[in-house]
């Protein structure tokens, strides 16, 4: 009996002895749970690059983003560029919180878009001075002209009123008092030789080259066609830092390290000199 007695109670306690092994198994596995997964902890090999995403269009703009990329990572930020394909859907995509920045538009240009669509788009940085321009397939000299010559402007208001500036600048129209950049064709007082603007989208430029007399564009549009303003334009526009292409951000997003680490690399010394090397007859570095 005593036996029986002896070999129960020792069951017993191998069985609470277990229960406590358990238990202490448990607790450990616990508490080992609890701390990798504890964000405060960093985990070695553990990722913590940022994605940032940017809308563009064409060269040299996405040009200078492949430049700015690498030098981006090493500052733990994956830039994802969005190439474009018109002049809407970079500052819509911005807008709508599908991209976090976009590169290919001056101030004056965002900011009609802000008051046309209730918008809070913010310029943050200027990147380069784009070299206003208008040239000619048909003719050598600006006198050349005939009466009635067509001549292209881009269709947006703030395009338009550089335009005709432009062209009051160089004497070929007068424009009324005062109207400066925010000219419209209405504010034409003077036409000696009957010119006919047509307004075009800014991305039909290129092609207008072959249909009207004169075109006025930006050199992003007439590098493509092996034009440059200081060898082909027949007018130019005064330097202007009011054009400067910007980068663009928003409101609510302006001041994040992130954007701001974008912004500190796109004015860095990497970018003007690259602006210097390639792009020098028709960009000016703003910063």
């Amino acid at each position: 009996m005593n036996n029986i007695l002896t070999t129960r109670k020792s069951i017993m306690i191998l069985m609470f002895a277990m229960m406590l092994l358990l238990a202490a198994c448990g607790q450990k596995q616990d508490t080992t749970t609890t701390t990798s997964n504890d964000p405060a902890i960093a985990t070695e090999g553990a990722s913590t690059e940022t994605t940032l995403k940017i809308a563009t269009l064409i060269p040299p703009m996405t040009e200078i983003l492949d430049v700015v990329k690498p030098l981006l990572k090493e500052d733990g930020i994956n830039l994802d560029v969005i190439v474009l394909s018109d002049n809407i859907q970079p500052n819509d995509a911005l807008a709508n919180k599908e991209v976090d920045a976009n590169f290919f538009q001056h101030a004056p240009y965002m900011k009609q878009y802000n008051e046309s669509k209730g918008a809070n788009l913010v310029a943050i940085q200027p990147i380069y001075n784009a070299i206003y321009g208008a040239y000619s397939k048909k003719y050598k000299d600006i006198n050349a002209l005939p009466e009635g010559a067509t001549i292209a402007i881009a269709n947006d208001p703030s395009n338009i009123g550089r335009s005709l500036q432009m062209f009051a600048q160089a004497g070929m129209i007068t424009l009324k008092d005062g109207v400066g950049m925010n000219a419209i064709q209405a504010d034409i007082t003077s036409n000696p030789k009957n010119f006919e603007f047509k307004e075009v989208d800014l991305l039909m430029l290129a092609r207008m080259y072959d249909e009207a007399d004169l075109v006025a564009m930006t050199p992003a549009y007439a590098k493509p066609l092996n034009l440059t303003p200081v060898k082909d334009a027949l007018v130019t526009e005064k330097e202007d830092s009011t054009f400067a292409i910007n980068l663009v951000a928003r409101e609510d997003n302006k001041d994040s390290e992130a954007i701001q680490k974008l912004k500190a690399r796109m004015a860095g010394p990497e970018v003007k000199q690259f602006l210097q090397d390639k792009y020098a007859d028709i960009a000016v570095p703003a910063f």
